[in-house]
Formats: structure tokens, C-alpha cells, sequence
């Protein structure tokens, strides 16, 4: 019996398990900032709210972008682990739904602010 190429063996289910491992650490986080429970003396990124949601949207792109290369990379035959691609989309797609949510709070806060009487 064959077994199906890069889900069989031990480097693809280390990759896959980093993998997730990454998503559960970065899902805490996000967490952490929705509760507000993020370390208080931890500096932001480029030391501005600008300067932070900047980084994270350049991550954002980042991951999109990466996902579109292991993609292709496997239309092309040069990847062959499925799970690989999969992931990487799966990843791509949860970075876009936490900044569109990020998006939304943010207008959301900026209608309330307009609403407010002078």
C-alpha cells in the first residue's frame, strides 16, 4: 500500500504541526489585543499606531503573497504537498479576515466619534 506523498511522512507532519502551532500563536494574540490583555510595556511595532498598523498589513501581504507563490508553485508541479498549499491559504485567509474585522472596528469607532455632539 503507498502511502500519499508528503502527508505520510514525519518532515511533512513537522511542517504541518509548525504550521498550526504559528496559527494558534498568532490566534492568542489576536485574543489578547480583543480582551485587552496585550503586555503593557511592549512597544508597537514602529512605535505609532500608524507605524503598527502598517507592519501588520505588510504582514498581511505578506502572507497573501506567500501563498500565491506556494500556489502557483504547485499549478506548476514544483510543490507536490497538497497540505503545504492548503495551509498556506488557510493562513493567508485568516490574516485577511482578522484585518478586514480590524477594518470594521475601526470605522466602526470613527462613525461613533462622528456621531458624538460638539
Amino acid at each position: 500500500m503507498s502511502s500519499v506523498s508528503g502527508i505520510g511522512s514525519g518532515a511533512g507532519l513537522s511542517e504541518i504541526m509548525a504550521l498550526r502551532q504559528q496559527i494558534i500563536d498568532r490566534s492568542q494574540v489576536l485574543q489578547q489585543v480583543r480582551t485587552g490583555d496585550a503586555v503593557a510595556g511592549a512597544p508597537t511595532p514602529a512605535g505609532s499606531f500608524t507605524g503598527a498598523l502598517k507592519t501588520a498589513l505588510d504582514s498581511v501581504n505578506q502572507t497573501q503573497a506567500q501563498a500565491e507563490a506556494v500556489t502557483s508553485a504547485y499549478e506548476t508541479g514544483q510543490v507536490t504537498d497538497v497540505a503545504q498549499v492548503m495551509l498556506a491559504r488557510q493562513q493567508a485567509g485568516v490574516a485577511f479576515e482578522a484585518t478586514l474585522q480590524v477594518r470594521n472596528k475601526l470605522l466602526s469607532a470613527y462613525q461613533d466619534i462622528m456621531k458624538l455632539g460638539i
